[in-house]
């Protein structure tokens, strides 16, 4: 079984970069020194990553405050709108509001990414919203129908590839909680399905991880099957191993095997269980684990511990043997 493993969202921040960016605010510190600071977080986390045997890094993320602001604050027709609930969650982000179709600035996401995978991109996994779950979480007063903006989206996203692609990156999240909350049907689907495909041909060669996580997969299953991607994610903390039907040889399969809701390590036993139990199931052969969802809101001492389990089980399913 090929293994690979990697964070798939943003890693919790010290307290003393907490501290640093609130005093920043109060203006009892200087943008120099909290600028030093993130630089030496974001090295810390990728000697992590490195550390643990990761097949990509992500420093962290440690500056995004959400997973659509990147966007909202560079690409033209958008403007960042209030703090809004993330799904059924005590945790909240910035909705982005979109008054006329929308339009990417060239360079401009790219200048978002963490400055220690601009200096390796090839290792590097660039996160995105994916276009279903950005159309889903954003308002929109553009006057599109939500399955355009799904197309419009799912181009931009296209474009966007491309041209990190040109800048030696390689790998890119696609992260889609939406497409099991709310799976779509109909005209959306068929929507979501055009929109990978654009992302497909822009890929030229590179990796598409369609990530997903917060409710069961399996009534979603009919989409994510349909889905042009590298790699489909499921949230194995929602999603049940033993009914997972049966299905052909996928190209790779995703699993959340770390519950970011608990400061408790997993036992590696038993996730190396629950993956072969998965991977058979689905007739794959390579699995991408990583956390269901961000391990942000965890200390970074118990996240970290968390990870660990991951290394753990990558020697044991590439070894073939038990933890």
């Amino acid at each position: 079984m090929i293994v690979h493993t990697g964070l798939t969202g943003a890693f919790p921040r010290t307290e003393e970069l907490v501290r640093a960016t609130r005093d920043l605010d109060r203006g009892r510190a200087s943008p120099d020194s909290v600028e030093a600071l993130f630089r030496t977080s974001e090295l810390e986390v990728v000697a992590l990553e490195r550390r643990l045997g990761f097949s990509t890094v992500t420093a962290g993320y440690l500056r995004w405050p959400d997973l659509f602001r990147a966007f909202a604050e560079t690409w033209e027709g958008f403007s960042v709108g209030p703090l809004t609930r993330w799904f059924e969650t005590n945790t909240f982000y910035r909705q982005p509001i979109l008054f006329s179709p929308p339009l990417r600035v060239p360079g401009a996401f790219a200048a978002r990414i963490p400055a220690p995978l601009r200096a390796e991109p090839a290792s590097a996994r660039i996160l995105l919203p994916g276009p279903y779950t950005f159309a889903g979480l954003l308002e929109n007063r553009s006057g599109e129908t939500d399955s355009a903006l799904v197309h419009r989206l799912g181009r931009l996203l296209a474009d966007e590839v491309r041209e990190l692609r040109g800048l030696g990156f390689s790998t890119f999240q696609f992260t889609e909680p939406l497409l099991v909350v709310r799976p779509p049907d109909g005209p959306h689907a068929e929507a979501v399905v055009e929109a990978y495909g654009s992302i497909s041909k822009a890929l030229n060669g590179g990796t598409s991880i369609v990530w997903t996580f917060g409710k069961d997969a399996l009534p979603a299953l009919r989409i994510l099957d349909r889905l042009p991607a590298s790699v489909v994610g499921i949230d194995l903390a929602d999603t049940d191993v033993d009914r997972l039907p049966a299905g052909g040889q996928v190209p790779a399969l995703g699993l959340g095997v770390l519950d970011p809701r608990t400061t408790l390590p997993e036992d590696p036993t038993e996730v190396v269980r629950v993956v072969r139990a998965a991977a058979e199931r689905r007739g794959a052969k390579t699995v991408w684990l990583g956390p269901g969802a961000s391990l942000d809101l965890l200390p970074p001492e118990p996240a970290t511990r968390k990870l660990e389990v991951l290394s753990k089980v990558q020697r044991t399913l590439s070894e073939g043997g038990r933890p």
